[in-house]
């Protein structure tokens, strides 16, 4: 979940200021989306897709395959839009710098040059500007018979003036080149964004769902049969959430008086594929943590 709406945020680089409104979910009606926060509070268990009549181990074998089919997909979108990205830096590269080492593609025109001439060609020659000018250089056509190519180059050397290489036809090619990359980008960008969107709801729905299955399993374990417990969301100001917790814990202690008594932290397997060590409370507690946007 984390890697779509990051990679979301790097193809949505112009548009970051809209980038909330595209991670968005769809609740049990696929064609109304929300907000993640108005998601999780109007929560409701999507039959469709996770058959409750299945077990447990069902769902949640159905809800890794989505997720590892999303994550497989993820990585060869995202390969192949870093690349076309990359050949469109590499020919944006080429038109910077100095007139010694860019591309003349966008500067020389045919009209510039002597084409298909027995006798005669055209140089494109790089003069360095004198002092009391700006820039750092200028270019120059020099139009002279091909016999003498090799030295009107060596002269050209002595006065550190650059002889340019350049193939109208190549420049031509690149040209296209150029333009077909540019359509194709668009069209990438478009396709991989809405994919993106989809996705990330589908992925966040999934991982709601797993919270909601860990909530079910461990009031089973930990509570015992028959089923009797209620699932609440709470969202405390950060200022006042380690009091909350001290006052829940007071307030259902003659659920499990150990833990008001001490009990040591117990060690759990998160769904999102981190371990660590979490809090043991009376009651039963998960984070769900929707801020996916760096503030900064």
């Amino acid at each position: 979940m984390r890697q779509t709406s990051q990679c979301l945020g790097e193809v949505m680089e112009e548009f970051s200021g809209k980038l909330l409104e595209s991670m968005l979910a769809n609740g049990v009606f696929p064609d109304v989306s929300m907000d993640l926060a108005t998601y999780v509070t109007r929560f409701q268990w999507d039959r469709a897709k996770y058959p409750t009549a299945q077990p447990i181990k069902t769902l949640t074998e159905i809800i890794s395959k989505q997720v590892s089919q999303v994550d497989t997909e993820l990585k060869s979108r995202r390969a192949a839009y870093s690349h076309l990205k990359a050949c469109i830096q590499s020919f944006e590269r080429k038109n910077e710098g100095s007139l010694q080492t860019r591309s003349l593609t966008n500067i020389v025109k045919k009209e510039d040059l002597v084409l298909n001439s027995e006798y005669l060609t055209t140089l494109l020659v790089v003069v360095p500007r004198k002092l009391v000018e700006d820039a750092d250089a200028g270019i120059f056509t020099v139009t002279l018979f091909k016999s003498v190519i090799s030295e009107f180059k060596a002269h050209a050397k002595i006065h550190k003036f650059t002889v340019r290489e350049y193939n109208s036809d190549e420049a031509e090619k690149q040209k296209q080149e150029i333009s077909r990359l540019a359509v194709d980008k668009k069209e990438l960008y478009r396709t991989f964004v809405c994919w993106l969107k989809v996705n990330f709801s589908e992925i966040f729905v999934a991982w709601i769902h797993v919270k909601v299955l860990r909530i079910f399993v461990e009031s089973v374990l930990r509570y015992g049969l028959p089923v009797s417990f209620q699932a609440v969301l709470l969202q405390p100001r950060k200022k006042s959430m380690k009091q909350l917790r001290q006052q829940l814990n007071s307030i259902f202690k003659h659920l499990d008086p150990m833990a008001v008594t001490g009990k040591p932290d117990v060690g759990l397997e998160i769904p999102d594929g981190s371990t660590g060590q979490q809090e043991y409370y009376t009651f039963i507690c998960y984070p769900i943590k929707i801020n996916l946007v760096d503030p900064s």
